[in-house]
């Protein structure tokens, strides 16, 4: 076995499921996802996450609630988002909710910070989307500041100043873990090593080895910011099911319809099979086979050195069966396997770096 930590974990994004035919209401949804917790922490999983959405079919608007009820199914597993919206958060709220929530879990609590790919959030909270960029580097550098300053005297252009502001609950020394979600930017990269954060690559279309020059840049960038090594982690989509065949079909059935929508609107590839099987060789699909999936989310893991590895298991009205199902494979025939074959050729960064 590698001596270098490799986390495998599982993320939703609050999307309604089915049982056997019938769509599950939001409130029904709210509830799978907290046994869903439950059963990646008895299936072995190292992280269970929750997405941050403001659309109908997602009921993961409120993800600090969320992951406390999780933090009170659960014992061991760590908990955070995937990823939380901090351009249209209130960073001194959003320090409140998760000393909260690590105080409920027991030192369990994580973040992953965005500026968003989907925009609902902007004029749902009154933000204005021309301020984008702005937005996020402003309350970024206000959550670090609070982060890891017992008080702090500040002022921006997007809320009002703070003087010798100290709150409460305090989180743990050197606050929790918080990582950077970057979609493909440079720039973001830059920043995730400028603040020292580790890196979280959503890469959900395409060869994940395309982001090998961001990991390149990322790790010289930390050097060059005097900053320690710090890990790399994936997120993308898939579903594993007992053999090749069902999990290939199960997905196609129920993806196709979702990038379907999405392509009209945002202007992406139309999903036809022979790119779905594109993605499914070479792409950021990871579905199939416990085999299968490790042997992929390995050979992904050698390509950009990665610590981590998240996947996406919920996609709408995926039945409840097959999310339990990928949930049970990955943590016990998945995870165990992607070591085994990362065992003689350790990838990511080396013991103690990666934040627990």
């Amino acid at each position: 076995m590698s001596a270098t930590p490799f986390d495998i974990g599982v993320n939703s994004f609050g999307e309604v499921a089915t049982d056997d035919g019938r769509v599950l209401d939001d409130a029904e949804t709210v509830r799978l996802l907290v046994e869903e917790a439950a059963l990646a922490e008895a299936s072995g999983l190292d992280v269970f996450s929750v997405g941050e959405h403001y659309r109908a079919g997602h009921v993961d608007s409120a993800t600090p609630v969320l992951l406390a009820a999780m933090a009170t199914a659960t014992e061991r597993i760590r908990l955070g988002t995937s990823v939380t919206v901090l351009s249209t958060n209130d960073p001194v709220r959003l320090y409140q909710e998760f000393s909260t929530l690590d105080a409920v879990s027991g030192g369990r609590a994580q973040l992953v910070l965005g500026r968003a790919s989907a925009t609902e959030s902007f004029p749902l909270f009154g933000y204005d989307i021309a301020d984008y960029e702005q937005l996020f580097e402003e309350k970024l550098e206000l959550f670090m500041r609070l982060r890891r300053e017992e008080t702090v005297t500040w002022s921006g252009a997007f809320r009002a100043p703070l003087t010798e502001q100290r709150l409460t609950p305090r989180m743990r020394s050197g606050g929790i873990p918080t990582w950077i979600g970057v979609g493909g930017s440079p720039h973001s990269v830059l920043r995730a090593a400028r603040y020292g954060l580790p890196l979280m690559l959503a890469v959900i279309g395409g060869r994940p080895q395309r982001f090998a020059g961001h990991v390149e840049l990322y790790h010289r960038a930390l050097q060059q910011s005097g900053h320690a090594p710090q890990p790399v982690g994936q997120h993308s989509l898939g579903l594993v099911a007992d053999t090749d065949e069902e999990a290939v079909e199960t997905w196609w059935r129920y993806w196709q319809p979702v990038v379907t929508a999405l392509a009209e609107e945002r202007g992406f590839y139309a999903p036809t099979r022979a790119r779905y099987e594109a993605e499914l060789a070479d792409g950021a699909l990871y579905v199939g086979s416990p085999e299968t999936v490790a042997r992929k989310i390995a050979r992904t893991a050698r390509d950009l050195h990665l610590s981590r590895f998240d996947l996406k298991y919920d996609v709408m009205h995926l039945p409840r069966q097959a999310r339990a199902r990928t949930i049970e494979l990955l943590g016990r025939e998945v995870a165990p396997r992607v070591r085994e074959l990362l065992s003689d050729e350790p990838a990511g960064v080396r013991p103690g770096t990666a934040p627990r």
